[in-house]
């Protein structure tokens, strides 16, 4: 699979998944984006009907980007059932 560089603005956190988030972990997550990079990227599916990208994977990661400020993030782009 192919990396792709996604808005962020453009990514739907599913209700569920947004009690998931866990500050202290997010905090070092950025912390070390900062030093190293995004390492992996997050897992996306693309909901064409809303012309919008559902999270799969990488809640924590996607937070981190936010506190350091970025408008776009790297995704794999996969085919997943919705929940």
């Amino acid at each position: 699979m192919k990396e792709t560089p996604i808005e962020i603005d453009a990514i739907y956190v599913p209700a569920g998944r947004k009690g998931d988030i866990d500050p202290q972990r997010v905090e070092t997550i950025a912390e070390s984006i900062i030093e190293e990079g995004l390492k992996q990227p997050l897992q996306v599916r693309h909901d064409p009907e809303r012309s919008r990208y559902v999270l799969v994977a990488g809640l924590q990661r996607l937070e981190a980007m936010k506190a350091l400020g970025e408008t776009e993030v790297s995704c794999l782009v996969v085919q997943a059932r919705q929940r």
